[in-house]
């Protein structure tokens, strides 16, 4: 586990237990692995300063650049659907505050975030790189493209409105990896999950859910 050396770490701590139990677990989050993650990783060093009162709120929440961080139950829940493996190669879509992948890192894989907003990006590289998380690499770029230079991936878990699967996730992924995407309208999404199987997608649908809109060449803004 790595933990930051604020004076407040231990109420931190138990914070992160208190939403473990009462946002995830209670909602039906059974991988244990995944669980420990979010009680391992700070989440609070990854909001801005004065938002870090809502790091456990049940609920996204502001990080500027008109962009979120992710509900704790929703990052459980699409980590929990990628069903990381330690050593996996995982690429991360709108790496946004860094705080997803500090989760996959802290799970064992090896994370490439890619980020479309350089803001977001060169923060949340300075705190993955403070805390320690060193297989957690982020790039600035056009997620919806993937990033073919780390390709092939085990997993690609993406965090921001999809219009559909991108076929450069679907080519840059490996045989039997899984995506998991919010896939859908601007205004409402459902998590999706695909597995490649004999070269073919294998796709299931599973709770709605609104993320903010992915943009790039496959995404809603084509221009970018």
């Amino acid at each position: 586990m790595r933990e930051d050396d604020n004076a407040h770490a231990d109420e931190y701590l138990n914070a992160r237990r208190r939403m473990a139990e009462r946002q995830l677990v209670a909602r039906g989050i059974k991988d244990e692995r995944v669980l420990s993650a979010i009680v391992a990783v700070p989440r609070h060093e990854f909001m801005p300063p004065e938002r870090r009162a809502d790091a456990h709120f049940d609920g996204a929440v502001p990080i500027g650049e008109a962009q979120t961080i992710s509900q704790p139950y929703m990052v459980a829940l699409m980590v929990e659907l990628l069903e990381v493996e330690p050593g996996q190669r995982i690429l991360e879509v709108g790496a946004g505050s860094g705080y997803q992948a500090a989760v996959l890192a802290e799970m064992g894989a090896e994370v490439y975030g890619i980020e479309l907003i350089p803001a977001l990006a060169k923060r949340a590289e300075a705190v993955l790189e403070r805390l320690g998380y060193e297989q957690a690499h982020i790039i600035i770029g056009d997620g919806s493209k993937g990033y073919a230079k780390a390709a092939p991936y085990d997993g690609i878990i993406v965090a921001a409105a999809a219009p559909a699967i991108s076929p450069a996730w679907v080519e840059q992924l490996s045989e039997g990896g899984r995506i998991v995407a919010p896939v859908g309208s601007l205004h409402h999404q459902v998590c999706t999950v695909a597995r490649k199987v004999k070269g073919e997608m294998k796709v299931r649908e599973d709770i709605g859910c609104v993320f903010v809109p992915l943009l790039g060449e496959h995404g809603w803004d084509r221009g970018v």
